[in-house]
């Protein structure tokens, strides 16, 4: 069984350079050996890195509470009605969606079928033994072509959404020459048996738009080497989501800019960062398959992608305010369940800039 490290340089090898998103690809998802594919436990405290789920079940609950009553809008009768989870990880946030349905809306639980499209066996296995007490609502699909090919059914009604997976998709590297004033790739090679970044020179016609119409007063400033990051991959993604939806909601959580902020000047290297045991590393080629790599989404994008596609942006927001408004609607309608120090403490780490608070974003899009 090979390791991405071997796989990387064999494919660099044959080819002499790959893009970094390749390099990415195969260091978070590489079959049996990637990042994502071994580290079951990388997440908390004991792990490389802390998400929403990890501070406890509260976020779940509270999308629960959202997500019934989204659903409760649909007026949907005598069918089932569905929860779409993109990268559920271990399954945690899926039983704490479902435990506080199950026990706060019974009679909506009881119609409701959640899918999780996880294209990984390993993570499929995962889930699988941590949903077990709700295994006749489950379903799982490897991808949404998948999905539609399995169930014969080319669209779906209900919610899609996904948290902190697009942040983890492949990103292209881009670099500006000051001096010429052109872009070119970042790529990785390998020099002195160790991996090194290299340029990739390519067209104009070849780069991606966002980069290729950017104002001409904006790249006077860009010093050289100045360094962003495309994502096609999370566009796509995005954007098959939204096909697929034939009325619902399309909803992502997760690291992320708009395109005004995330051109800006003072940005000079990007927002790819490696994560190893709670540090943050810029040594983003050392050591592929053991550490986390991601990048910040370009929400301008992927909101781009779902209006193009048809969809209605309703919501994008800190996620601060997304839990909070739904919060504050919770508190209205008396029906959360009771409120104690524990989920007190849980939102505040959820809320406060100086935890998840500062760079979480939340887009909401419906057809």
């Amino acid at each position: 069984m090979k390791m991405p490290t071997e796989i990387i340089r064999e494919e660099i090898g044959k080819n002499r350079v790959i893009t970094f998103a390749r390099f990415m690809e195969l260091a978070l998802y590489c079959p049996k050996t990637g990042y994502y594919e071994t580290n079951k436990d990388n997440v908390g405290r004991a792990g490389d890195f802390i998400t929403s789920v990890s501070t406890g079940e509260l976020f779940g609950q509270l999308l629960a509470f959202q997500f019934a009553q989204w659903l409760g809008e649909f007026k949907i009768k005598n069918s089932k009605l569905k929860i779409v989870e993109a990268g559920a990880h271990d399954g945690r946030l899926a039983a704490d969606i479902l435990n506080w349905l199950k026990l706060q809306r019974p009679e909506l639980f009881a119609r409701i079928e959640y899918i999780i499209l996880e294209p990984s066996a390993p993570r499929q296995a995962w889930q699988n033994e941590t949903l077990k007490p709700f295994a006749p609502h489950l379903h799982w699909f490897t991808d949404f072509e998948n999905l539609k090919l399995k169930t014969q059914n080319s669209k779906l009604t209900g919610i899609i959404f996904s948290n902190e997976l697009l942040d983890a998709m492949p990103v292209h590297r881009f670099g500006w020459d000051a001096a010429a004033k052109n872009w070119f790739e970042w790529g990785v090679t390998v020099e002195r048996e160790k991996f090194a970044w290299t340029k990739i020179q390519s067209p104009e016609s070849d780069l991606p738009s966002a980069i290729c119409h950017l104002p001409s007063a904006l790249l006077e400033v860009f010093p050289d080497n100045y360094t962003i990051e495309t994502s096609p991959a999370a566009e796509n993604w995005w954007r098959e989501a939204a096909e697929i939806l034939a009325h619902g909601k399309l909803l992502a959580i997760d690291y992320g800019h708009t395109a005004d902020e995330i051109f800006s000047p003072g940005r000079t290297r990007g927002t790819l960062r490696a994560y190893f045991r709670h540090h943050v590393s810029d040594d983003l080629l050392a050591s592929p398959g053991e550490q986390d790599l991601t990048a910040h989404v370009n929400f301008s994008a992927i909101q781009k992608a779902g209006e193009d596609a048809g969809l209605k942006t309703e919501n994008f927001c800190t996620q601060p305010q997304f839990l909070t408004q739904i919060l504050g609607n919770a508190v209205k309608e008396k029906n959360f369940g009771e409120w104690n120090a524990r989920r007190t403490r849980q939102f505040q780490t959820l809320t406060h800039p100086e935890h998840l608070g500062r760079a979480f974003r939340v887009l909401v899009q419906s057809r």
